[in-house]
């Protein structure tokens, strides 16, 4: 083909995808408010009860209330300052915990088992250990944010790094590169996908470890707006905040995505 001929079929490929992606965008959102709109008039017309699910705009009213009275911000900021702090430390941790494994032929073959057993256990029952041992308070809540994620983070990882091709490995080592540089410069590089799905994936977890900590323990956050609202049978409380984290853990998984295109984009 000639070079205009390729041009010309890059540029149709560029417009077809583009308009794929607003036929999806486009779709999404269209779902998103049939759902809304449902919702709304089930509850309005009694066919769902209006006490327990609540509705849009009364979720709206109850936002728009607490936003503007001030006593809405205190309780997200706090969340979400527990949840990046979490999702950094079981991801950095994680992902160091991995590397000292697969530095180690001994470290991995005695440590592997454990990391199953870890793997297994239910991470959200250690929240009385981390209030004895943190203290009831934000220590506390971001141990759990972290522990929720550290030990995946490192089973992924782990196996990213013995997943790598070795043939790439022996061209490295034959040309006298020390294990330092076989892991930056093969092994590191190669996991990158990984790390990045694994972001993705420690997005959600943090949040889940974040808001079973303030369950726990917290005076403050959406997770201590979500138990008072069962508390006194405000539901519209107790959607109103499960709406805000799912807003705020989108834009937090946008990022990591936004974050990965520009990775790949380097490095095409």
């Amino acid at each position: 083909m000639q070079p205009k001929e390729i041009e010309s079929v890059h540029r149709r490929y560029l417009q077809l995808e583009k308009r794929m992606s607003f036929s999806v965008f486009a779709t999404q959102l269209f779902l998103f408010l049939v759902f809304l709109g449902l919702w709304e008039l089930l509850a309005r017309t009694n066919t769902i009860n209006a006490l327990i699910f609540s509705y849009p705009t009364k979720i709206w009213a109850q936002f728009w209330l607490q936003l503007q009275d001030g006593s809405l911000l205190p309780h997200v900021g706090l969340t979400v300052w527990e949840t990046i702090i979490g999702f950094l430390l079981g991801t950095i941790l994680g992902t160091v915990m991995a590397t000292i494994i697969w530095w180690s032929p001994f470290l991995s073959r005695v440590l592997e088992p454990y990391l199953v057993i870890a793997n297994s256990m239910p991470k959200v029952a250690l929240g009385p250990v981390f209030i004895v041992g943190f203290g009831p308070g934000l220590l506390s809540v971001i141990a759990m944010g972290c522990a929720i994620s550290i030990i995946i983070t490192t089973i992924n990882v782990y196996t990213s790094f013995k997943e790598v091709n070795q043939n790439y490995v022996k061209v490295v080592q034959t040309l006298g590169g020390s294990k330092r540089q076989i892991f930056t410069l093969v092994i590191l590089p190669a996991t990158i996908p990984t790390l990045l799905a694994t972001l993705k994936v420690n997005v959600g977890l943090s949040w889940v470890g974040v808001i079973v900590g303030e369950f726990l323990v917290s005076q403050q956050g959406l997770g201590y707006l979500i138990i008072y609202g069962f508390q006194v049978f405000n539901f519209t409380l107790v959607m109103m905040s499960l709406a805000i984290i799912a807003v705020i853990a989108t834009l937090m998984y946008q990022g990591v995505a936004y974050v990965e295109r520009l990775l790949t984009s380097q490095f095409k």
